[in-house]
């Protein structure tokens, strides 16, 4: 026996119900571009912000591409222990939170360290938990790249646990609700944690009680050395949103345009009580998955230089030249200011000691427990009788 059931999405077609439109199958399917790959787009297409908007976008995009390239390069010469860089990718993780408001959180995977950074985080800030020392505010209690921030900038740790930042984000999302304020969530994830449990769990709350999430699924075509193919049958990952009745969107992951239309629709939609949405961001990861990975093994040297030619910061750089909003000379000396300011972070934090050992016991209790100080007391008393 069928139902007729009118859904909230859609109609009636005959015995069955129709949960989504045939538009709606097309955006999940497609993939949306309004930058070309050479730079170019028709005016009416780009989405209306003040033009100062795309350059702080672009300067948060090349911030992170060079803090990368120095970071992993310090990686290689023994001086940071590990990294992971967003090298290719730099447009999904800046084009979506540049539309959020202050108040809305911030929840990552592991790549989004920029994010971090276009919302305040300080440079020195970054780095030094690169190095756990002492300046890190996380107390080098996470491994590197997984930056502690200022409860202000609404932005939780980084995840290196596939998905299981989602029901997370989902439970911010599920209580701004609750409190009827217009705090929104946006929660990324890679096309790998698509396959695990916590993605289901995430999405499938938030449609149902509609949460304001925004989720970006970065799909840069490698969770580690697995392909996308080897993660899903369907189309795509964004079709995967309509089996749970919210709007999935497939976008140019290296278009800033794009992505940041589909941010701020999606953003839009679940600040007026709209629901969820699941947008995917379709790039590729130019380097290694970290610093203990080796890419050569895995996949081709010609995909990557073909993917190397679309880009995100080549494509946004050459539309803003085009259209007079930077020149060389400008271009020049904001990549000279960059630089110096991650000298000058590297300089002051590299060499600083480690935290100071009883914060290893700290911040959980408010008063630490006998056991623990026990426990801190024989380690202290280990480390006394070694150089």
């Amino acid at each position: 026996m069928t139902s007729k059931v009118r859904s909230g999405m859609g109609d009636v077609v005959g015995d069955f119900v129709e949960v989504y439109s045939d538009d709606d199958h097309a955006r999940a399917i497609g993939l949306s571009s309004i930058l070309s790959p050479d730079g170019q787009a028709l005016p009416a297409r780009i989405p209306s912000v003040e033009p100062g908007t795309w350059l702080t976008i672009y300067r948060g995009m090349l911030l992170i591409r060079m803090l990368d390239e120095r970071l992993m390069t310090m990686q290689r010469q023994g001086r940071v222990g590990f990294y992971a860089d967003a090298r290719g990718q730099e447009a999904s993780v800046i084009a979506p939170v540049a539309v959020l408001e202050p108040g809305d959180w911030v929840v990552p995977s592991h790549r989004e360290g920029g994010a971090a950074l276009y919302r305040g985080l300080p440079i020195g800030t970054y780095v030094a938990q690169i190095f756990g020392n002492v300046n890190d505010i996380g107390k080098g209690r996470q491994m590197p790249v997984h930056p502690a921030t200022p409860r202000e900038l609404c932005f939780l740790p980084m995840s290196s646990c596939v998905a299981t930042q989602l029901p997370q984000a989902t439970g911010i999302a599920w209580a701004a609700k609750i409190r009827r304020d217009k705090t929104i969530v946006l929660a990324y994830l890679g096309e790998g944690a698509t396959s695990a449990e916590d993605f289901h769990t995430g999405v499938n709350f938030a449609a149902v009680f509609k949460a304001p999430v925004v989720f970006v699924c970065v799909n840069n075509q490698w969770a580690v050395s697995t392909p996308a193919r080897a993660q899903s049958a369907s189309e795509t990952f964004a079709v995967k949103a309509l089996a749970y009745g919210i709007p999935g969107v497939r976008v140019d992951g290296n278009d800033v345009f794009a992505l940041y239309a589909a941010a701020r629709e999606a953003a839009d939609r679940a600040r007026q009580g709209g629901g969820p949405t699941l947008i995917e961001a379709v790039t590729y990861r130019l380097g290694a998955h970290s610093s203990s990975d080796d890419p050569d093994r895995y996949r081709s040297a010609s995909d990557t230089e073909t993917w190397a030619t679309k880009e995100p910061l080549i494509r946004f750089r050459a539309w803003l030249l085009a259209n007079h909003l930077l020149d060389e000379a400008r271009d020049a000396r904001l990549r000279d200011e960059l630089e110096r300011e991650i000298k000058q972070a590297v300089a002051a934090t590299e060499g600083l000691p480690s935290p100071a050992r009883r914060t290893l016991i700290e911040d959980v209790y408010r008063r630490p427990p006998r056991a623990l100080e026990d426990q801190l007391a024989e380690l202290e008393r280990v480390r006394a009788g070694r150089p």
